[in-house]
């Protein structure tokens, strides 16, 4: 790690700005060093997913490799080395000295506590500081703010036409799109039916022993599983490549269509899988979908425009939505908690020892994968933890730690928001909640469940039946004048005075022994 000369610049690269394209790279300067640390700090901010860590490590060593490869100084601080202070401020003192820079520089962090520590950091140093875009979006981080400023709630597909217009994905000319329709939502909502074979996922393999023996010989604290012979991430340039082309080959065809089915130990289904490699930056949303969009332009033929709006409105839609939501309303949004909810999530999100079959598939996948999509996530998990009136603090420390693609802008803003509705309307214009009826419209999971989708009371009634009424009974006071909350409150007023007492009785049985479902 010794250089023989001083280093004019150090450059700091964190673990999510691995992007191989960064202009940074684009010419060799033997008097730039770039940084790259792996700290407790990172580690430990709080429990995540055993999958989670190795595979930033992995994707984060490979990196680095790859950057001394094309003749990049590069300084690499693993978690075991004897003079890692753990901290990013700490390590980042020691390097300086070492190596007696006369500036500094970094990239735009995309998570605001880490944001804050390297202004706090920059501010009290004698040597100047240049900041960098990551050069990985497609808008920029004020961009949401000032779309819909004076508004009180913000509306994604006014977003989503104004990306699509910037950049000519699947127009006819400046501002019409394809066929003369935005959005194909309405036709991705189908039940998976066995009528197309679920293509096999690719997978990747490498023993990662070695990393998980570092984390225990550190202590660091985790979650879930792992098969470290056999670890499967994606975590090189090549291998994002990989799965985008194995995607748009075997996947795109069908996605759109069961985009949000949910099916019975299939985890995957239709699904990209190329959250991960996107969020640390390996591969750029752009191009993403033009991969996508030239593939479906060639076999429009067997893959309908369904398809392929579905799969650009999850990439350059809600994503970039998600982190101008996550600039222009933090920190204070993740103090929100519109319900006053309270309640602890149960202890079986961290084990998958419940009955209820939709939530034991889910979590346990979870803890088994440190994976699940869009919808297990917001209308399996997310949909139970707000009938129940759960902490969003924990629950937002529950998706941020479990899953490897979560990372604080896209997380919190769907989980706080989205699922949760703690934002009180500022992303989803109504709580997502629902009854057994929709998870089994969506998914096969009522098919094996020891509990009777059918039933609302009584012995194994499923408890989302009663939960969801329960929810909507003791927050009319705040849900009452929401024009798409209509339709429940209805029903609600219409129902039985007898029937209606004795759901709210059944949701408080089960709440009372919520440990047992």
């Amino acid at each position: 790690m010794q250089f023989r000369y001083i280093m004019a610049e150090v450059r700091l690269i964190l673990g999510d700005q691995l992007n191989p394209n960064h202009s940074w790279f684009k010419q060799k300067n033997d008097h730039v060093l770039y940084v790259m640390m792996e700290v407790l700090q990172e580690t430990n901010y709080v429990k995540h997913h055993i999958q989670k860590i190795v595979a930033f490590f992995v994707a984060m060593r490979n990196f680095a490799y790859n950057l001394r490869t094309q003749g990049h100084r590069v300084l690499y601080l693993q978690l075991d080395d004897e003079q890692n202070l753990q901290t990013i401020p700490a390590n980042l003192e020691q390097i300086f000295k070492q190596y007696q820079a006369t500036s500094f520089a970094y990239q735009l962090p995309d998570e605001y506590r880490l944001d804050q520590q390297l202004k706090a950091f920059t501010q009290r140093l004698s040597i100047p500081t240049q900041v960098y875009d990551t050069e990985h979006f497609l808008t920029k981080r004020e961009e949401v703010a000032q779309t819909f400023a004076g508004k009180k709630t913000y509306l994604l597909e006014t977003f989503y036409r104004k990306i699509r217009k910037k950049y000519h994905l699947l127009m006819q000319n400046e501002n019409e799109p394809l066929t003369g329709k935005w959005n194909y939502d309405a036709e991705n909502r189908k039940k998976y039916d066995k009528k197309v074979p679920i293509p096999a996922p690719l997978f990747f393999k490498r023993n990662v022993q070695d990393i998980v023996e570092m984390l225990q010989k550190y202590k660091v604290e985790t979650i879930g599983k792992i098969d470290a012979q056999n670890f499967i991430w994606a975590c090189t340039r090549a291998e994002a490549e990989a799965l985008l082309h194995h995607f748009v080959q075997n996947s795109l065809p069908y996605f759109g269509t069961y985009e949000d089915a949910m099916h019975t130990n299939e985890p995957f289904l239709f699904h990209s899988r190329l959250s991960f490699v996107m969020n640390v930056k390996l591969l750029h949303p752009l191009e993403i979908v033009q991969t996508a969009i030239e593939h479906w332009h060639k076999n429009q033929h067997f893959i309908t425009i369904a398809q392929i709006e579905g799969f650009v409105r999850q990439i350059v839609g809600w994503r970039e939505y998600m982190r101008g939501v996550y600039w222009a309303n933090m920190p204070d949004y993740a103090q929100l908690n519109f319900f006053n909810h309270a309640r602890p999530l149960p202890s079986w999100f961290w084990t998958g020892n419940v009955k209820m079959n939709c939530l034991n598939q889910v979590i346990n996948q979870s803890l088994e994968r440190a994976y699940a999509h869009h919808i297990q996530r917001l209308m399996v998990t997310g949909n139970f933890a707000l009938l129940i009136g759960a902490n969003p603090n924990e629950v937002d420390a529950w998706y941020l730690g479990i899953y490897a693609d979560a990372i604080e802008w896209v997380e919190i803003t769907n989980t706080r928001g989205m699922s949760q509705y703690a934002d009180g309307g500022l992303v989803g214009s109504k709580p997502y909640v629902a009854s057994a009826n929709y998870m089994d419209k969506m998914s096969s999971y009522c098919q094996t469940c020891p509990y009777d989708k059918k039933k609302k009371i009584g012995k194994n009634s499923c408890p989302f039946n009663s939960l969801y009424w329960d929810f909507y009974a003791r927050n009319e006071h705040l849900l009452a004048k929401n024009p798409r909350t209509g339709l429940a409150y209805l029903t609600l007023s219409k129902m039985d005075k007898t029937e209606k007492e004795a759901l709210l009785r059944q949701a408080q049985f089960y709440l009372d022994r919520i440990e047992e479902l």
